[in-house]
């Protein structure tokens, strides 16, 4: 068995597989596209568009915390602050969905970048380093389409 914290060897820095690889980047479909509408549906429409986008980032929020309670879970003795940061987000990504479009979706934006910028420091500890380059990418185009939708609010 690994040791606490830490991935087996057999493990250490795999790349994502191809399939994660294509369903990370078709996960982008929904925020490009609800970015999108946002600033070009009618008035009446406007609302449905921003409070889908809103609740599907808050969806992809709550799953960034969810893999940091996976990674509590391999563990020995699991760190509390694996378990902690696993439900900050999905929190704050509820706050944020009860907001008005134009702060939820920036507060959203914000949380995507935040859950990154955690990642980047607790992936390699685990042995996912090599998972960082998508996660920027998911991240960053997350983000952004939900600051662009945030501004067409």
């Amino acid at each position: 068995m690994a040791p606490v914290g830490s991935a087996s060897s057999a493990d250490v820095n795999l790349p994502p597989h191809p399939l994660a690889l294509r369903l990370g980047y078709a996960g982008l479909i929904p925020f490009v596209l609800g970015a999108l509408l946002t600033w070009l549906v009618r008035p009446d429409a406007h609302p449905y568009v921003t409070d889908a986008l809103a609740k599907y980032a808050a969806l992809i929020v709550s799953f960034l915390g969810g893999v940091h309670w996976g990674l509590g879970l391999r563990q020995r003795v699991p760190s509390p602050s694996r378990f902690a940061w696993a439900v900050l987000p999905m929190l704050l990504a509820w706050i944020a969905v009860v907001m008005p479009p134009y702060a939820g979706l920036a507060l959203l934006g914000a949380l995507l970048v935040i859950c990154y910028l955690v990642d980047r420091r607790i992936y390699p500890a685990h042995g996912l380093g090599a998972w960082l380059v998508l996660r920027f990418r998911l991240s960053a185009v997350a983000s952004l389409s939900c600051f662009i939708a945030a501004a067409g609010s």
